[in-house]
This record gives C-alpha cells, structure tokens and sequence, in this order.
C-alpha cells in the first residue's frame, strides 16, 4: 500500500500520521510550510465575537488573546476549536463546513462584528453583512523546493493536501503526471488544478475524512 505525504505543517502534521498510522496507514512527514508568530494588537474595544479559520491562530496568539478570552468564538472547525479552548477561549461555536458557514452561522446567532484572527494569506468570507475586523497573528513561509523526504517518496505516496495554498503550492514544485492526491475540500481540489493521475475529495473539510479518502484511493489502485 502507498505511503501517504503529509505536507501540512506543525503541530499539524504529526496529528494527521497518528491518526493514519492508528488506521494502519504508512505516512511520510515533509511540511511545506513553516509557521511563524507576527506581532499584533487586539483592538482597544473587545469584538462581539471572533473568528478563527486556523489553529495557529490560537496556538500563536500570544498574551495578546487574553482580553478576548470572554467572547464567543468561532472556529472553522474542530482542531481549530480544540485549539482555541487549550488557548483559554470558554466560548467556542464549530462549524464543519468552510468559512462562509461559520460566518453564516454568527450571523444567524445575531452577531454583527467579529474580530477575525488569521494568517498572512488566508481566504476572507465571501457574501457576509457583517463587519469583520482582521489581525494577521501567524505566517506560514512557503518552501522554495519540495522537500527531501517528500521527492523520495514520489511517484508512489498520495499527497495529503489540507489547503488551497498547499494544494497550489505542491502542484508548483512537481510533475504532476502519474501522481495521486487527496484534497481535503472541493477549493482545495481546484487550486491543485489538472493533470494528476488520481485524485480523491474528502466528503467533509476534516482531517478524518482526508484520511478516509486518501485510504479509498489506496485501496482502489493497490
């Protein structure tokens, strides 16, 4: 059965080979990306709510979360949840279906200003009425080069894309014939464009169900 590559970067990365290899799946660890914290200043009124679309937001915040710990929180999902709570946050609502729901999902529960927390390239909600408010608290430096353990295990592993920026990034730095990836959203998919030989779509934006995907693709060309 083919290794799978994981790219995502740290703490990351190591969540996503345990649970593959509690599955029973082989994984190759080689991040693409190395997070880094920015300096920033939370505003001098607290928000009605945050967002949060990463977990790094949460882990690289810093002391300058603390007056927001009281607000409601919005995490994209539930490892960015997990990581919000560890952070201090009391308040956290999680979604499971992208940005633009969540989004959704505050505005329906009548919040209209959030505070959002995010990295230096991140996607912004698209239609929204509310005010949202952004602090770049996190940057992920791209690699210039593919690295070592990830070019020694291509052709044969099935690259592990979380996101779009990952997705467009790892298309740039191969030749994607004969290659097999699973993208852990319909955007991410997109961004990886044409020419692979396989590609798999986890049915839900979560680490668990990549997983299961990228183990249906292994399973259909063993």
């Amino acid at each position: 059965m083919p290794a799978l590559l994981v790219l995502r970067p740290e703490p990351g990365a190591t969540a996503t080979r345990r649970a593959a290899e509690a599955l029973g799946l082989t994984t190759i660890v080689a991040p693409l990306f190395e997070v880094r914290p920015l300096e920033w200043t939370p505003p001098a009124e607290p928000p009605q709510a945050v967002l949060m679309t990463s977990a790094h937001a949460a882990r690289l915040g810093g002391e300058e979360l603390r007056p927001l710990l009281d607000r409601p929180l919005y995490a994209v999902g539930e490892a960015t949840a997990v990581a919000a709570r560890g952070a201090g946050f009391t308040h956290v609502r999680v979604g499971e279906a992208g940005v633009d729901a969540i989004v959704a999902r505050a505005e329906a529960d009548g919040i209209r200003h959030l505070l959002h927390l995010t990295g230096r390239e991140h996607r912004a909600p698209l239609d929204t009425s509310l005010t949202i408010e952004r602090r770049l608290v996190y940057a992920a430096e791209a690699v210039t080069t593919l690295p070592e353990a990830a070019r020694a295990a291509l052709p044969h592993a099935i690259a592990l894309l979380h996101s779009p920026r990952a997705a467009a990034l790892f298309a740039s730095l191969v030749d994607r014939q004969g290659l097999r990836i699973a993208a852990i959203s319909a955007a991410t998919r997109e961004a990886a464009g044409e020419g692979w030989k396989s590609v798999a779509i986890a049915e839900q934006p979560t680490d668990a169900s990549l997983l299961a995907a990228a183990a249906k693709l292994c399973n259909h060309e063993a």
